[in-house]
């Protein structure tokens, strides 16, 4: 993610249609990183065409259609790869939905022995929403007893109301119960491209949670003896 600023450049100018040595040469790194980046990027016949003219061969006409036929047949297998997962994992009931919300918990909830608080941590909104119907089916809990806290980095502080009502709307819950957004000192200054969406990491708290806890506590130590 260091060099997510190059990896956007090199995109827009393979987009464009440059070729891999002249965005490596524009850039000032390695051609085996810039076709890492622009693997996925489709050429459409200008880019393609404008390739060609630079090179002035017939046979690199055909290695660039050739290689353009490799990435629309790794994206096909993808898709593919992608709907055979939907299908054997087919719909999910009770039971899948109680036992993968306590491996959920286990990997982004809080289990520290210091404290019987119950929340999880995640930035990934669909994540999010799966521990809430977690909590909300199998833990039986109201939305009165969430409590949501947002972190974001200081270089979005001018969003933060879009990032609260973001979270306000997507959870349901009323901004009445979330607690001050907490601004993170940027380590390396990431940026993110153009039309990306950042809303920073969320923790869902539920208030008056002690029993809670040492039930989760329980269905852990079960989990995990398996």
């Amino acid at each position: 993610m260091a060099h997510i600023i190059e990896k956007n450049k090199a995109v827009n100018l393979r987009k464009k249609g440059k070729s891999l040595d002249e965005i490596s040469n524009i850039l000032s790194m390695p051609k085996s990183t810039i076709s890492v980046w622009c693997r996925n990027i489709r050429m459409g016949k200008k880019q393609i065409e404008r390739l060609v003219q630079r090179q002035k061969s017939g046979s690199y006409r055909g290695r660039l259609h050739f290689l353009e036929k490799i990435r629309r047949e790794r994206l096909i297998q993808t898709e593919n790869l992608r709907k055979d997962g939907l299908s054997e994992i087919g719909g999910i009931n009770k039971r899948d939905l109680f036992v993968a919300g306590i491996a959920f918990y286990i990997s982004e909830g809080a289990t520290s022995h210091c404290n019987e608080e119950v929340s999880f941590t995640n930035a990934d909104p669909e994540t999010v929403l799966f521990i809430k119907k977690w909590f909300e089916e199998v833990c039986k809990i109201l939305k009165d007893r969430f409590v949501v806290q947002i972190r974001i980095n200081k270089l979005h502080k001018d969003r933060t109301k879009e990032i609260e009502n973001y979270w306000s709307k997507l959870l349901e819950v009323p901004l009445s119960q979330f607690t001050k957004t907490i601004l993170i000192k940027s380590v390396s200054k990431k940026v993110y491209p153009k039309n990306s969406i950042y809303y920073g990491t969320v923790r869902l708290r539920i208030k008056q949670a002690t029993q809670l806890r040492r039930k989760i506590n329980g269905w852990v130590e079960g989990l995990l003896k398996i």
